[in-house]
């Protein structure tokens, strides 16, 4: 193919229709000299780009804070200011935007100190139009996964946000702050259903391993047979079924968190192994003899009292220790005040979305008998419940004799919904809606 030089850069004529549709980018270039700058604006404005010109440094710096581009191209040999030096003060304040650097005298070192310092590319003059748009797309598609990436964790986020202002949960928030930053081993006390994987999830995401990945395993529901493969991986061969090599969880959480949850019902044998990861940090697939080294942050929780189980001989007291470097205990729903009001009406609000419907209206005595109610499934019951009434009633008033029956006191009788509706909405939905 011919190509046409114009000034520095080098282009391919109907390039354009032949580079696969990117997304249009704000782009600002950087450069000191002028044939530079007004060729790379009429190249990129020509493919739909917005762009901004900076004949110097400064003047650059400027427009990365008040144009805000999503891509930079920046010459590195510029007078007053170098480009490597732009390139460093970009990155102390925002970290997001990709940095492309140019330059007519570039070597293997200029373009490694570049990278190193935080460039996302190193192009050569002249500029290859080819190189130059896919470039571009490659970094608008970064920015992009970027964007849906932090919009993802936002999700998780809240998913696993700690609803509630009571002495007891602020106490709980206080305690995660303080040991999300390091890597000590927590245990996570507290009955079913309080929220203790919650509690987890937020030590991994304020911990500088959330980055990484968080592995959760449920040990009460991994039969005791298979839990060291489930945990530790095995080879090919170590048993019948091991028909191929298989990574553990703890090889999986590398680098990152491991959720041991119910660790109570661990068998003694498996509690054996653990301990010596903990101390090692290392250990050997089901079926091989090859010791793997890993870096991992455990966090362990279980509803039952360990200390019991300790002196019935059923947990390793050597190992309850070295899982209880920080205990946090979570208190049930009936002992975090007014964190009922706070949990019913966010769970109602998700719920509504996720049926589609109009949220129930509580009365006050309905409330207020939900108030009394002690809970004994705790947030997830309440959870349940909240998705129960969102489906029967919803946009309808729930009155105390539409409560499940564990909610009404042995020997008072509740009024009759004929008696109910003669002073509120009918609490129900017609027939015809169930």
């Amino acid at each position: 193919m011919k190509i046409r030089k114009f000034e520095d850069f080098e282009i391919i004529p109907n390039f354009a229709i032949r580079v696969k549709k990117m997304t249009m980018a704000k782009i600002l270039v950087i450069d000191d000299e002028r044939s530079i700058r007004n060729s790379m604006k009429d190249i990129l404005s020509f493919e739909g780009h917005e762009v901004v010109l900076a004949e110097n440094g400064m003047e650059g710096l400027v427009s990365v804070k008040t144009e805000k581009p999503e891509v930079v191209f920046c010459d590195i040999k510029m007078p007053k200011m170098e480009g490597i030096e732009v390139l460093e003060r970009i990155k102390e304040f925002t970290s997001d935007v990709p940095v492309i650097m140019i330059s007519g005298h570039g070597t293997i070192d200029t373009a490694i100190e570049a990278i190193k310092k935080g460039a996302y590319d190193f192009i050569e003059k002249p500029l290859d139009l080819n190189r130059i748009l896919i470039t571009i797309k490659n970094a608008t598609d970064k920015n992009q996964l970027i964007e849906e990436t932090q919009k993802l964790k936002t999700k998780v986020s809240k998913k696993y946000e700690m609803i509630g202002h009571s002495d007891a949960l602020n106490h709980i928030r206080i305690m995660i702050d303080k040991v999300a930053v390091s890597d000590a081993r927590v245990l996570i006390t507290g009955p079913n259903g309080c929220g203790k994987e919650l509690v987890a999830h937020q030590l991994h995401e304020k911990s500088h391993r959330n980055d990484r990945a968080f592995i959760e395993v449920n040990c009460a529901a991994i039969p005791s047979e298979l839990i060291e493969s489930e945990l530790f991986g095995h080879e090919r061969g170590a048993f019948t079924s091991a028909i191929k090599q298989r990574r553990g969880k703890f090889e999986q959480a590398d680098g990152g968190t491991l959720f041991l949850d119910e660790i109570g019902d661990m068998s003694l044998k498996t509690q054996a192994k653990i301990l010596r990861i903990l101390q090692e940090q290392s250990f050997e697939r089901v079926g091989g003899t090859r010791t793997i080294k890993v870096d991992v942050r455990v966090i362990a929780a279980t509803n039952k009292n360990l200390e019991e189980a300790i002196a019935a001989g059923t947990f390793r007291e050597d190992l309850y220790y070295r899982l209880r470097v920080v205990p946090l205990h979570l208190p049930p729903l009936r002992e975090r005040g007014g964190d009922l009001d706070l949990l019913l009406a966010a769970f109602t609000e998700r719920l509504c979305r996720v049926h589609a419907c109009k949220a129930p209206v509580y009365a006050p005595e309905t409330m207020e008998r939900l108030r009394r109610y002690p809970w004994p499934g705790n947030v997830r019951e309440l959870r349940n419940f909240a998705e129960r009434m969102v489906i029967l009633f919803g946009g309808k008033t729930v009155l105390p004799v539409d409560l499940p029956p564990e909610m009404t006191p042995q020997g008072k009788p509740e009024p009759s919904a004929e008696a109910a509706s003669a002073a509120c909405e009918p609490a129900f939905l017609p027939q015809s809606a169930v």
